[in-house]
């Protein structure tokens, strides 16, 4: 590994390309601490504390939500409008098109989703901001008059609009992506606070608790790379074809077909929808009306059991990791182009019964991505429930981000170190 580390560092293109997204990651965190004028910190910490819900989105965000800070949103509104696009190509014909006309189709998207995320941050700050607000007993934000209210709102969402910059910039060196770096900084910059409160925290009877959170973080870095790297090789030949005096093809090869082809992806679904209702649900917890404001009370106490919240976390992440692999894997598509250059799956014959059979051994293969991705969810608040500990709430899913990440980054540094040593030939 330290040879690897050696030989990327002696390239000097690369070496700059990894100290500029250094930097950036550096400036991220920087602007993370930076928080929107007149806001009572002390306040919002202890609103966020008391709130299971707004404290895991807090730690998704990088702590930058505890701050109130102008990136408190980070790159959520510009992944919600990635995902609405990639939905939308499957649904709307003329994006269809338009992603089939390679990079420049590919070029518009994007700038279809910068426009969808200024919109999206806007009514995001909006909807945190009447939260935070409405919701906690001392007020975050004081003398709120409207015209402070759009400062802070255009001030928010300029800050998600400055990240998602940074993250194609970062996404142009080709050393990782950048979207997904910022996300992982965040994360990992929430580590070693939650080491301190740990060690702080520490109780001699936690010892053998601690010991199991170990024994699971551990296993989920190895099962992760393990379900990552993980693939079914589908066999593939091509039919020889004679022209002439010469005969080709007759070669074959293989498809590979991902056992977790869906990514995090499910878990950024499954996150949004199970935090949804006990946001909404905080908006009428002191509502007038008797009935709506014990409804909204009820909702909240519900999401808060972690027995409820961890069976309905698991249940989103293996719905949506089916749901997004049927978005983003044709079986149809990829017999038919096999059936062109005349290839074949051996046994199975072209057509039909090669649709119906990648189809059902995709099925097959994504059940254990599925399993595997609701555990890894829901196996830290199963450790929870049962041991009576809140720390490491989401480690699981935070590792799941983290190792992906870096699996991911690592792959494009070392496909940059392969094309410089073919460059030197």
């Amino acid at each position: 590994m330290w040879n690897k580390i050696q030989q990327v560092w002696k390239i000097k293109d690369i070496r700059n390309k990894i100290l500029f997204v250094v930097a950036m990651l550096v400036v991220f965190r920087i602007i993370a601490h930076i928080p929107i004028p007149g806001v009572n910190l002390e306040n919002l910490r202890n609103f966020l504390a008391g709130n299971q819900i707004l404290g895991l989105l807090d730690i998704f965000s990088g702590g930058t939500m505890k701050n109130f800070s102008i990136v408190m949103l980070g790159v959520g509104p510009y992944i919600t409008a990635s995902i609405i696009f990639q939905l939308l190509t499957m649904i709307v014909p003329s994006l269809e098109e338009l992603s089939k006309e390679g990079e420049s189709g590919q070029q518009k998207i994007n700038m279809y989703t910068r426009l969808l995320t200024v919109p999206l941050a806007f009514l995001q700050s909006f909807a945190m901001i009447r939260l935070l607000n409405s919701s906690s007993r001392l007020p975050v934000l004081t003398d709120l008059d409207t015209f402070r209210l759009i400062a802070t709102m255009a001030t928010i969402t300029a800050g998600t609009m400055f990240l998602m910059w940074i993250g194609e910039l970062i996404t142009e060196k080709k050393v990782g992506n950048g979207i997904s770096l910022l996300i992982f900084a965040g994360i990992v910059s929430a580590l070693p606070g939650s080491i301190r409160n740990a060690l702080i925290n520490y109780n001699p009877s936690d010892f053998y608790t601690f010991v199991l959170f170990g024994i699971l973080a551990i296993l989920t870095v190895v099962g992760v790379v393990f379900i990552n790297e993980g693939q079914r090789n589908i066999p593939v030949n091509y039919a020889k074809q004679v022209r002439g005096n010469r005969m080709y093809g007759g070669n074959s090869t293989h498809l590979p077909l991902r056992v977790n082809m869906s990514g995090v992806i499910p878990i950024i679904f499954a996150v949004s929808l199970a935090t949804f209702p006990p946001l909404i649900a905080q908006f009428f917890a002191r509502a007038d009306t008797a009935w709506v404001a014990n409804g909204a009370v009820n909702i909240i106490n519900l999401f808060q059991n972690q027995l409820f919240y961890g069976a309905l976390y698991f249940l989103l992440v293996f719905g949506f990791t089916y749901f997004y692999t049927a978005v983003i894997f044709h079986p149809q598509k990829i017999a038919e182009n096999l059936q062109k250059q005349g290839g074949f799956i051996p046994g199975i014959r072209p057509g039909n019964e090669t649709e119906k059979y990648l189809g059902q051994t995709m099925s097959r293969i994504n059940l254990t991505g599925a399993l595997f991705l609701g555990l890894i969810a829901i196996m830290p608040l199963f450790l929870q429930y049962f041991m009576g500990t809140q720390n490491l709430a989401i480690g699981g899913t935070s590792l799941l981000i983290v190792v992906s990440v870096a699996i991911e980054t690592a792959k494009q540094i070392d496909a940059q170190v392969t094309m410089h040593a073919y460059d030197q030939i």
